[in-house]
């Protein structure tokens, strides 16, 4: 038989299956984790419960097909089936499922950021078109109000590219794992005192110090944006607490805690994902982009972490860190 050395694919990581008239022969142990380890000696169309990925499997040609769903919903496999003799076919399984989520992650990206300097865009237009004609552009209250509007619609739009650039630079660089030591103790007193007087942030901690292996500049932009994000949602003028805890099981806990209206429970498990905001009129009249959480979580993963938002309505919001300590 053709399939004699169909054993050797024992030993790749590809799903393979062996097929012959219509049942499956053999399994590598890749396919058994995939499908389970019942398949072998069962009909293919058992085995494979997928009508397009069957048609290509037992087609006097072979070929290939594209099937979702083969191990979990909304993933993407594809089927590729060779004749290898009569009546015997090998079957190889390619997960696409990764590249077929950055596909759809690319373009939704493209279309929430188009979407989102669109708006302030057209409203710089308007204004500017607007105070091109005489009746407004010579009245020096109208120019004033128009103009003010444009600038912040402006710097709205420069927020936006500015926070845009940031997540891609922290993409480009997710996989490696920071090696620099960074005091966070140090740096949240450092990033608090940035904030304005007048503004109530406090910063406590168990321990003088604090440190981690990570990017320093990227630790800050988490700190601050989640001091930012709690006072433009927290209370208006109340106080802000950031939190840090050393435990004796080799973490860090940061928390930056506000006292504002809190969230809708429903808003929680989408807080992180680019452009989505639980108050869309509050946060746009804020200056948010709809980036920073995002930004934050993918800082905290890149630095082994954790990232988490509880919340009481009425009683304010606590976003919460988990950093593993650097070992002595």
């Amino acid at each position: 038989m053709a399939l004699d050395g169909v054993h050797l694919l024992e030993h790749i990581q590809t799903p393979a299956l062996a097929v012959a008239r219509g049942q499956v022969v053999f399994a590598n142990a890749a396919a058994k984790a995939l499908l389970g380890s019942h398949i072998v000696s069962q009909d293919v169309r058992i085995a494979i419960r997928n009508p397009e990925a069957v048609s290509v499997i037992l087609d006097d040609a072979g070929g290939s097909a594209r099937i979702d769903g083969l191990s979990v919903g909304g993933s993407v496999w594809e089927v590729d089936c060779q004749v290898v003799g009569p009546g015997e076919r090998l079957v190889t399984l390619y997960d696409l499922s990764v590249q077929a989520s950055t596909a759809r992650a690319h373009a939704d990206f493209v279309a929430n950021a188009s979407h989102e300097l669109r708006t302030p865009l057209a409203a710089i237009i308007g204004y500017v078109e607007t105070l091109l004609t005489p009746k407004a552009g010579n009245d020096p209250a109208t120019r004033e109000r128009f103009l003010e509007i444009i600038r912040h619609e402006a710097l709205r739009m420069q927020h936006l590219v500015e926070d845009l650039m940031s997540l891609s630079r922290i993409e480009a660089v997710k996989h490696e794992v920071p090696s620099d030591e960074v005091d966070i103790a140090v740096l949240a007193r450092e990033v608090a005192g940035e904030f304005r007087e007048g503004t109530n942030v406090s910063v406590g901690a168990n321990c003088e110090s604090a440190i981690i292996a990570g990017d320093r500049g990227q630790m800050a932009q988490v700190v601050r944006n989640l001091i930012d994000n709690a006072l433009k949602y927290g209370k208006p003028g109340g106080p802000v607490h950031v939190t840090l805890e050393a435990t004796h099981t080799g973490w860090l806990s940061v928390t930056v805690r506000d006292e504002g209206e809190g969230i809708a429970p429903e808003h929680l498990p989408r807080l992180t994902e680019r452009f989505y905001r639980a108050d869309t009129s509050r946060s746009r009249a804020a200056g948010g982009t709809g980036l920073g959480l995002s930004i934050v979580k993918h800082i905290v993963e890149r630095h082994r972490g954790r990232f988490d938002i509880t919340t009481r309505l009425g009683e304010g919001t606590t976003a919460s860190i988990m950093l593993p300590l650097r070992k002595a």
